[in-house]
């Protein structure tokens, strides 16, 4: 059992360190963080959504938002498409593809900030979701895996986590979604508190 444990950190640790060599990753982050901050000041919003664990990571970026983080400062829009009783409406209605972007039609307006979240990077539901966005003229982000899939190249930002496994995939995906709000922050409230990192 230590060796499987060590073994996973291991990996873990292995998927980060290469994640970080790559200085795109962080460029793509700091451009992400920013345009979202410009997002709020336009008074618009994010919407978010993935499935399973992914669809928790949303949930977690959109509380950390419409609550706080580290420090106390105003509400920030934002809505993780997580409602049981719309997932199971529209799922039963339309069918599990359409339940994201029932939810991106129904709260986009142009202009917002629409952030998919997929492992495989071909789940069809956040594909058809985020084309919703693109035909409201709201700017799309998408947190992928493994080489993308299908949603691969058709956002207008994206991060690919090249992880062998969806679980390591998401460890860093929740990393990149607390830097996100970190930096939001930095950006509308305090920004002499900004990391050196992004300084």
């Amino acid at each position: 059992m230590h060796s499987a444990i060590r073994e996973s950190l291991t990996i873990a640790q292995r998927t980060l360190d290469n994640f970080i060599l790559d200085d795109q990753n962080i460029q793509r982050i700091a451009d992400i963080a920013l345009l979202i901050a410009e997002c709020y000041r336009r008074r618009g919003k994010v919407i978010i959504f993935g499935n399973g664990g992914s669809m928790c990571d949303a949930m977690h970026f959109a509380e950390e938002l419409t609550g706080r983080f580290r420090k106390d400062r105003p509400p920030l829009p934002a809505i993780a498409i997580s409602d049981p009783a719309h997932i199971t409406c529209v799922g039963n209605d339309y069918g599990f593809d359409e339940i994201f972007a029932r939810g991106v039609q129904a709260y986009a307006t142009a202009g917002d900030v629409i952030i998919g979240i997929s492992t495989s990077g071909s789940s069809q539901n956040i594909i058809k979701a985020l084309n919703s966005a693109r035909n409201l003229d709201c700017t799309t982000v998408a947190l992928l895996g493994k080489d993308g899939g299908k949603l691969a190249g058709t956002c207008d930002f994206e991060i690919i986590i090249p992880g062998e496994t969806s679980d390591r995939i998401q460890e860093i995906h929740t990393l990149i979604l607390h830097i996100l709000i970190q930096e939001i922050e930095h950006e509308l409230f305090y920004p002499a508190d900004r990391p050196a990192l992004f300084a």
